[in-house]
């Protein structure tokens, strides 16, 4: 049994991960028997930072280094089948969306002053009201430092928006063309491109992120076809209605 802590549900999503959410698309792919929990303070993870996985007793933190144990156990079912060109481009992609797109995601949650409530609502309800305030300050200075220190945080928010749209519209571009990030057939490598778009898509209340988004209706038929794919879903899933007896 495979525990994975993740995130519990905020912004009308399962998780606000998509860290936590590709590990678990992989997991579900994989068909591994696993157990989640639900952890609300990432600073109980080995590295402050989640997602975690408990695996025979280790604790593994990281969702890259999570994937290429989670490969060696499955005997390469994640990474074996891809070419060398293939995991080439995915690299490509993955650093795209994590270590760029990302953190505009977070800059329109975090650094919007009229939407950075909800922040602190979502991230810091499990700590008593009089330090939930003070711990929202200061973990948002944090989030201010970083994005400044990755060069994003000195652009102006229109040059910010700009690129979003350019990285967005690779992505449009190759799933377009292909139906897939790398082709016509799912890989490792999806999870992570969808799980960012479809948290971002589904986050409630929109950000100015999550509208820019939407101007690429190709990239909502890609994350609902990867979701699909893996049974997985980012947004809280509306109950199913219930049979009406004769």
């Amino acid at each position: 049994m495979i525990t994975l802590y993740t995130f519990p549900e905020a912004f009308g999503l399962r998780n606000v991960s998509p860290f936590c959410m590709k590990v678990e698309m992989a997991l579900a792919h994989l068909g591994m028997e696993s157990e989640i929990v639900l952890e609300p303070n990432p600073a109980k993870g080995p590295k402050g930072k989640l997602p975690v996985v408990v695996i025979d007793g280790e604790k593994i933190a990281d969702s890259e280094i999570i994937l290429e144990r989670l490969d060696e156990m499955s005997g390469g079912a994640l990474y074996g089948n891809l070419s060398p060109q293939e995991k080439a481009a995915g690299t490509a992609w993955t650093r795209l969306t994590e270590d760029h797109l990302y953190w505009i995601g977070v800059a329109s949650r975090w650094l919007d002053d009229d939407w950075f409530p909800n922040v602190r609502k979502g991230f810091f309800g499990f700590i008593p009201a009089p330090f939930r305030r003070l711990a929202g300050r200061f973990a948002r200075n944090s989030v201010r430092k970083t994005y400044d220190l990755h060069g994003l945080g000195r652009h102006t928010l229109e040059e910010q928006k700009e690129f979003a749209r350019r990285d967005l519209q690779a992505i449009s571009d190759a799933v377009r063309a292909q139906g897939y990030i790398l082709g016509d057939r799912l890989t490792v490598y999806d999870f992570t491109v969808a799980s960012l778009l479809a948290g971002m898509m589904d986050n409630q209340p929109p950000t100015w992120f999550s509208a820019i988004i939407d101007e690429y209706s190709q990239l909502r038929s890609y994350a609902e076809r990867v979701q699909a794919d893996v049974g997985v879903y980012c947004r809280v899933l509306e109950p199913e209605p219930a049979a009406e007896s004769e």
